[in-house]
């Protein structure tokens, strides 16, 4: 159900944001908001508390969001509240962000290697990422992870190519397993 919900109410946002011709302006509101959200927890309690009015809770969302967003993005928030679907707003944005990026040839990438990779390094990744994928644009989180032993762990999506030492081990060692079990 939650999906189903998630998916309707980020569907009508990417919908009124193309309508409106503003993808870049809502992908970057909604990605701010995601990011206020996230940073005042005590915010969304408030909002999906059982014992606040709806009146009282539309008044302290329009508060925050006039004058900070635009009056679509709050009349979304506000239409959101009004149907009680608030509980769902996380996955709501995030749907809408995962679709408007989509839309607009933004690649999400995910970069794991055992060392700390040099911005060259990091370039002729992207450049890889770009030359083998749709994508115009790519957003890439690097991070280190020691246990990988040397190589990379790249995941684009539900995309993932491991060329890491540790995978290999990995891999020769359930061979050798395998092997020896046969040959018993």
């Amino acid at each position: 159900m939650a999906k189903l919900v998630t998916g309707t109410y980020g569907e009508a946002l990417y919908e009124l944001a193309v309508e409106e011709k503003k993808e870049k302006e809502f992908l970057s509101e909604v990605t701010s908001l995601i990011d206020i959200l996230k940073e005042n927890p005590d915010f969304s309690a408030m909002m999906n508390h059982p014992k606040l009015l709806k009146e009282e809770k539309a008044e302290a969302l329009e508060k925050v969001m006039r004058g900070n967003f635009s009056d679509e993005l709050t009349g979304f928030m506000l239409l959101v509240l009004n149907k009680d679907r608030y509980s769902e707003i996380d996955g709501i944005l995030e749907f809408f962000v995962s679709k408007m990026k989509e839309h607009l040839k933004i690649g999400t990438a995910s970069v794991k290697s055992a060392v700390a990779l040099k911005d060259s390094q990091k370039k002729e990744i992207e450049q890889k990422l770009l030359a083998t994928t749709k994508y115009e644009t790519m957003e890439i989180d690097f991070e280190t992870d020691e246990s990988l032993i040397g190589g990379l762990i790249i995941r684009i999506g539900d995309r993932v190519v491991d060329s890491s030492i540790r995978s290999k081990l990995d891999k020769l060692t359930r061979e050798l397993q395998d092997v020896q079990i046969s040959n018993s």
